[in-house]
């Protein structure tokens, strides 16, 4: 055995030495193992849980952490997810899920009415450098083609989407996150598509999303607790925003405009809507968070007792609202205390 062998063999044995002094020494030290938790415990106080089947050896030959040891180091140093949502129900469902593992934004701005929105290039080119691009529906963000993404996400695939003859509804309507069971399926699209992108927390998304399918399933069941107290069955919406909604829950929605809350109303129209609303004894006109409400008032005017509440199709919040921390699931609520109001709900 030569010089060189020997050297290499006493500096091994040196520094199993001194793992093994580390280890005798981390009852008294703020740097060690704490044998009744199994934890590695660092000195600056975060901590890595480690298997009670973990065992460590003085021998070089077993130094490398064991498969669950280096996935939760992994699983806790790893950089955020980037990811971005095409507007604000997707931003929602998106946070919901991903938690603190993602750091997430908007395409469209919170605030902004998403139908027929034309990016920006910046948009684009941040999208594009996104891990993720979650979008609603191909009937509605008519732009993702315009991106090349890195991994685009159909949120409502597997969803069979009604069909739609109105012009600016591109065949299809796209309202799906309104109808919290097929919100159910949205999240787990979601789910699914950051396990494909981060399948090292897939147990954290797997277990956050069926924290917020619990919520859905709640507010299903606080809705259909409240319809059998209800009076009516029609409601006059704004735009025709609530067709998943309605066929859920049977009840029959009517609106002023079409699948788009954008665009002009023909006086014919407009004074259908009114004689819809005295034939049906209809009271309140449905106005939306991010629309002129003077259409609505002006219907309204036209009715006996007419008066124009919010029923919120949930595609963007207010400012106030972002400051305050309202969520997809407090707007649903804000939904149903609505229409319990204009279907007279006791």
């Amino acid at each position: 055995m030569d010089k060189t062998t020997r050297i290499l063999i006493i500096t091994l044995g040196s520094l199993s030495i001194i793992i093994i002094l580390a280890l005798v020494s981390a009852t008294t030290s703020t740097t060690g193992i704490n044998s009744s938790t199994n934890t590695f415990i660092t000195n600056n106080s975060s901590s890595i849980a480690i298997p009670s089947n973990t065992s460590f050896s003085s021998s070089h030959t077993n130094s490398t952490p064991t498969p669950n040891v280096a996935a939760a180091a992994i699983s806790s140093n790893q950089p955020k997810i980037k990811v971005v949502a095409s507007f604000y129900p997707m931003y929602e469902f998106v946070k919901q899920v991903g938690g603190d593992r993602v750091d997430v934004s908007t395409l469209i701005p919170i605030g902004i009415e998403p139908h027929d929105y034309d990016p920006t290039i910046q948009q684009i080119l941040n999208a594009q450098s996104a891990s993720m691009l979650v979008f609603n529906s191909p009937g509605l963000e008519t732009w993702v083609p315009k991106v090349n993404a890195k991994f685009a996400l159909d949120a409502s695939n597997g969803i069979t989407l009604r069909s739609s003859t109105d012009p600016n509804s591109h065949g299809t309507d796209p309202h799906v996150w309104l109808d919290p069971i097929l919100t159910k399926k949205e999240v787990e699209n979601i789910r699914d598509g950051l396990i494909k992108v981060d399948p090292v927390n897939a147990a954290y998304y797997a277990a956050t999303a069926k924290k917020f399918t619990g919520q859905l399933d709640s507010l299903d069941t606080s809705i259909r607790t409240m319809l059998p107290t209800c009076q009516k069955k029609d409601f006059i919406a704004f735009h025709e925003a609530f067709g998943y909604f309605a066929k859920r829950y049977g009840l029959n929605q009517h609106s002023v405009l079409g699948i788009s809350p954008e665009g002009e109303i023909a006086p014919q129209k407009l004074q259908e809507v009114v004689q819809l609303a005295r034939d049906l004894g209809i009271n309140t006109i449905y106005s939306e968070d991010l629309v002129d409400p003077r259409l609505a008032n002006t219907i309204a005017q036209e009715i006996p007792n007419g008066k124009v509440v919010i029923l919120s199709p949930i595609e963007g919040i207010n400012r106030s609202e972002q400051k305050a921390g309202i969520t997809y699931i407090d707007k649903m609520h804000q939904d149903i205390a609505a229409l319990k109001g204009g279907l007279v709900c006791k």
